[in-house]
């Protein structure tokens, strides 16, 4: 094959994966566009106070002016979800493997976490601050109770899924219950822990901002409840605008992971 075969192929490619993404999100950004350009002539039309709901531009306004304090707080606020996404990942694994691994405390473990999981948890945060002060701990903690059940619960579908008769295949070969867990069910339930995953990547957002309002001195959640104080809607509106954002960024991020780790796994389709 020539090179100027090759250079064809890659360039047909190349095209077609574009043309696929322009396809697949055209019509979200059309939507935005069409959304903004009502919110403004309605906001226009009507004389709405800016208290009530501030106009697109005048949010980019805010946006633009308030950009330095915006972007620590949102490195802050980021740190905060990053941190607590991966801890809770961990934890979340880990519950689900000793639910699954030993029979007896997965009985009595289960209910408990299920339990945990209907307290209110905007409840928790003013205890989580009282235990654990103003700093990041209490932002953790609440992104923990928030997220990992997701993980958890994915995870042990996935675990429990598995196919009896290879179940049956692993026994008669001798293979130990530890064995089993991690050369069968372990893989097996990897597209589903990576579907929690993506779940708990948005839940990190909502924990981390609870947390900013329970109790903190920087963060998109605390910069909201001070231009709230301020009457400053336009710059809860950007605040808002920067939290979407993040909960957007992280949750690709988790969909760009789930390719990487399990390639085989069902995709969402558009077509």
């Amino acid at each position: 094959m020539s090179d100027q075969t090759v250079a064809n192929s890659s360039g047909s490619r190349l095209v077609s994966s574009w043309g696929a993404a322009t396809r697949s999100w055209l019509p979200a950004v059309i939507l935005l566009l069409a959304t903004i350009v009502i919110w403004e002539a309605v906001v226009r039309i009507f004389a709405i106070s800016a208290f009530i709901i501030p106009a697109p531009s005048e949010i980019a306004r805010s946006l633009v002016a308030q950009w330095g304090t915006l972007m620590q707080a949102t490195l802050v606020t980021a740190g905060e979800i990053l941190f607590g996404f991966l801890v809770s990942v961990v934890v979340g694994i880990a519950i689900a493997l000793v639910i699954v691994r030993f029979d007896w405390l997965g009985r009595a473990l289960y209910p408990l976490v299920v339990l945990f999981q209907n307290v209110p948890k905007v409840a928790l945060a003013p205890i989580f601050i009282l235990w654990f002060g103003y700093g990041l701990a209490p932002k953790i903690g609440l992104i923990l109770v928030i997220a990992f059940f997701p993980v958890t619960l994915s995870m042990l579908a996935g675990m429990q899924s598995v196919d009896r008769s290879l179940l049956s295949l692993m026994n008669s070969v001798g293979a130990s219950p530890t064995q089993i867990l991690f050369r069968i069910r372990v893989p097996h339930s990897l597209p589903n822990l990576m579907a929690g995953t993506k779940i708990a990547a948005t839940l990190s957002v909502i924990g981390a901002i609870v947390g900013e309002f329970a109790g903190a001195s920087d963060g998109l959640g605390y910069v909201i409840q001070f231009a709230s104080t301020q009457l400053d809607t336009a710059l809860v509106f950007a605040a808002l605008l920067l939290v979407s954002v993040l909960g957007i960024a992280f949750y690709y991020a988790a969909e760009i992971l789930e390719r990487i780790v399990v390639p085989w796994a069902p995709k969402f389709s558009q077509s």
